[in-house]
């Protein structure tokens, strides 16, 4: 037996757990929605055996879903925007923070990873409510006459989206940075370049990858986000991952349900593989 052939045993051995692991735990689920998918809701009957398409085919032509894939997409983008913009000098700053102050920034980037998306979705709650912070804090400066409608609106699932997808952003961001040369920058400074010329010439081109990895993080978990949109939406506003649970929890459509999950994960999958294969032929052209 020749060495290569020996060697390429070892390694299936090693990975033959981790791959019995994700088909038990993640293929064959995903095929069992798969299949029923394709079943037919019948009131009192939970589901009837079929292979039909008609659960896509109400998905793609009722306006009401069309209307929640829209939302969903919209607020990803926009959340995601917002996490780059704001994630980036952040980021930066800490790598470029001396060392005795690192820990200390990474350690209040890292803090609200310890709490769960349903207490910071609480948190929020607290903050825009009626009588929350926000309002407390507009009245006071006599901005507003009366408290002001903040929450089950457009604009608070989105910080709350924000709130939770910001430190993703930010730690990806900031291990990026901490690899770039600095002589780089100091070069380009040295040659006259001011700071924004510097950060939009050196900087951001060899952030690159990271601000993509970091971007596609923020917009994967957007679209699945499911305690936020429901804490801070209300039962007004819809999202695709609390349009699936809703289906299967409370109207018990399993059929339905399962369609709208591969539908988003669809969605999910080509705007992201796009969003990649768009911005790498750019980065590689320029």
């Amino acid at each position: 037996m020749s060495a290569a052939t020996t060697e390429q045993r070892r390694f299936a051995t090693l990975l033959a757990p981790a791959t019995v692991i994700v088909v038990a735990g993640l293929v064959l689920p995903l095929l069992l929605m798969a299949r029923y998918s394709l079943n037919r809701f019948e009131p009192g009957q939970f589901m009837v055996e079929a292979l039909t398409f008609g659960n896509y085919v109400k998905i793609i032509s009722d306006p009401y879903y069309r209307r929640i894939a829209v939302t969903t997409v919209t607020m990803a983008f926009t959340a995601t925007a917002i996490c780059l913009v704001v994630g980036f000098p952040v980021a930066s700053a800490i790598a470029r923070a001396p060392a005795r102050w690192k820990t200390a920034l990474l350690l209040l980037v890292i803090l609200p990873l310890f709490v769960g998306n349903a207490v910071r979705a609480a948190g929020w709650m607290v903050a825009l409510g009626q009588k929350g912070l926000l309002n407390w804090i507009l009245l006071r400066l006599g901005i507003v006459s009366e408290p002001a409608a903040f929450m089950y609106t457009w604009g608070a699932v989105c910080a709350g989206i924000v709130s939770v997808n910001l430190p993703y952003v930010v730690l990806t961001l900031q291990s990026v940075l901490e690899g770039t040369e600095k002589s780089a920058v100091d070069a380009a400074q040295s040659l006259g370049a001011t700071p924004f010329t510097t950060w939009r010439l050196v900087t951001l081109p060899l952030a690159m990858p990271g601000v993509v990895a970091a971007g596609l993080l923020s917009f994967i978990l957007a679209m699945n986000a499911y305690a936020t949109p429901v804490l801070l939406g209300g039962p007004t506003f819809q999202m695709m991952a609390p349009s699936v649970a809703d289906q299967v929890l409370q109207q018990s459509n399993w059929p339905l349900g399962a369609a709208l999950a591969f539908t988003l994960t669809a969605i999910t999958l080509i705007l992201t593989a796009t969003v990649s294969f768009t911005l790498a032929r750019t980065h590689a052209g320029a």
